[in-house]
């Protein structure tokens, strides 16, 4: 369905933009039909870059982004907006995507007036009220009201129904539920994999290992806007080849350890930092006198659906990097 081909995103900085900022560098994924994949990654790492190119709302420096064999840069006028009717995002701070001079229901309406020109009243509230309650809204608490008289989550949950009313294909869910409450996250993650049982497709933003776990399918760990490992996400959890990936799952807080204890096992990972490609500063296993100082590492395959940019994996193979 949605194919991302060698994408990168560079921004020149500095005084008269003469350094560049590689945002995002050679990044290669497909969602197939009706596929959650989560993208996965620390703060800064491209990940809302990446969903913002998906939409259009930021340019690609190189690469192609296409949906159903259409490269979406060629789109325009009426296609882009047929596009949009099938692709939609949701991202993480809701309050950026309101008005507030404005009720929050107008996003709907403007859905309305841009899509649905020839629908009754009666027949738009009914699939207004429908699609509120479907992401855990009670329409007389939330309509006719201004963003500042509802929480977070509610305004959060506007946007995925304002984005369930089209009934789109695709949806980029950046962070989507990390302004909701432990009761309503379940909610929406259950309505998301109900979706995605009726053929939607979801590129699911996140920095939550747990989360990316329980929705999908198959996970794109990206570091620095490189792809570091991807594929089946059961095969990534469990048996993680790139020393990134073992370091997110080192993270992740457990009950049979205290915390200082992981915090040292951290420590000794990071001990021996330097300089180099993405990773190498950080690498606890990178070759100080070899490849890892001079080039950049492509994805190859270690097993089916299951991929790792990594010289010190093709040089050792398994040893280096199998699961304890």
């Amino acid at each position: 369905m949605l194919r991302l081909d060698g994408v990168s995103k560079v921004y020149r900085v500095g005084t008269f933009g003469g350094k560049e900022l590689h945002a995002v560098s050679n990044v290669s994924f497909d969602v197939k039909d009706g596929e959650v994949v989560s993208l996965i990654g620390e703060s800064g790492s491209g990940k809302t870059t990446i969903g913002k190119m998906i939409l259009r709302l930021l340019s690609i420096t190189s690469g192609t982004i296409s949906f159903n064999g259409v490269d979406i840069s060629t789109l325009e006028g009426g296609e882009l907006k047929e596009y949009y009717r099938k692709v939609q995002g949701v991202f993480q701070d809701p309050f950026s995507s309101y008005n507030p001079i404005f009720k929050a229901d107008r996003v709907f309406r403007i859905i309305r007036e841009e899509f649905f020109p020839g629908i009754n009243s009666r027949e738009w509230n009914t699939k207004v009220e429908s699609t509120l309650r479907a992401v855990g809204l009670n329409p007389d608490d939330v309509l006719n009201k201004f963003p500042h008289q509802l929480s977070g989550g509610q305004l959060q949950r506007f946007l995925i129904a304002r984005a369930l009313l089209l009934d789109i294909q695709f949806l980029v869910a950046d962070e989507i539920i990390s302004m909701l409450d432990a009761s309503r996250r379940i909610d929406v993650l259950n309505l998301l994999a109900d979706l995605k049982s009726r053929g939607l497709s979801i590129l699911f933003i996140t920095h939550d290992l747990s989360l990316g776990y329980y929705i999908s399918e198959r996970a794109v760990i990206l570091y620095r806007g490189c792809v570091v490992e991807m594929g089946s996400t059961e095969k990534i959890y469990y048996n993680p080849l790139h020393p990134y990936t073992k370091m997110l799952m080192a993270s992740v807080p457990r009950l049979d350890k205290k915390w200082e204890e992981v915090e040292v096992e951290l420590r000794a990972m990071e001990a021996e930092l330097s300089s180099g490609c993405v990773y190498y500063e950080r690498c606890p296993v990178a070759d100080k006198d070899g490849g890892c100082a001079r080039d950049r590492p492509t994805l190859l395959e270690a097993e089916s659906d299951h991929f790792v940019a990594c010289i010190r994996y093709a040089e050792e193979r398994p040893p280096l990097y199998k699961a304890s």
